[in-house]
C-alpha cells in the first residue's frame, strides 16, 4: 500500500500544473516575508531615531516638586514613570516633546502636558515640578 502511495504522489508532483502553482505560492511566501522584513525594520529604524533623539535631548532626568511629592521621570527611551507620594509608578506612558512643550499620553489613555520655562521648570498640571 505504501509503494502505491508513493508513486500517486510521485504523478501528482510531476504535475506541470501542481509544479507552477507550488512555484507561485513559494514566491508570493517569500516576497511576504520581504516585505514584512523591509516595514519591521523601517519601525525599528524610526523606534531608533526616536530614542537616540530622546537621548540626547535636554530635558531628560528627573522632574521634581518642591514638597518632592510628585516625580516625572522622563527616560530617554521616550517612555515616563511618575511617583506620587509613596506611590512609585503611579503613572507611566510615554511622552513627546515639541521645543519646551510636552505632550503625555499615559498608558491608561490619560493625556496631559506642559512646558519647561526654562532649562531646570517645568510647569505641568498647575505644578511646579524642578530638575533634580
Amino acid at each position: 500500500m505504501k509503494a502505491s502511495k508513493g508513486k500517486a504522489m510521485r504523478r501528482i508532483f510531476k504535475s506541470p500544473l501542481l509544479q507552477f502553482f507550488t512555484a507561485v505560492t513559494l514566491a508570493g511566501a517569500a516576497t511576504d516575508s520581504s516585505a514584512a522584513d523591509t516595514v519591521n525594520d523601517r519601525e525599528t529604524q524610526q523606534q531608533q531615531t526616536s530614542e537616540n533623539t530622546m537621548q540626547q535631548h535636554p530635558y531628560v532626568g528627573m522632574w521634581v516638586t518642591d514638597d518632592g511629592r510628585v516625580r516625572h521621570e522622563l527616560l530617554p527611551t521616550g517612555r515616563y514613570d511618575e511617583a506620587r507620594g509613596n506611590r512609585e509608578s503611579a503613572y507611566r506612558g510615554r511622552y513627546e516633546v515639541t521645543g519646551s512643550h510636552i505632550e503625555y499620553w499615559d498608558d491608561t489613555g490619560f493625556t496631559a502636558d506642559g512646558d519647561f520655562v526654562d532649562g531646570n521648570t517645568l510647569h505641568h498640571g498647575g505644578m511646579v515640578l524642578r530638575r533634580k
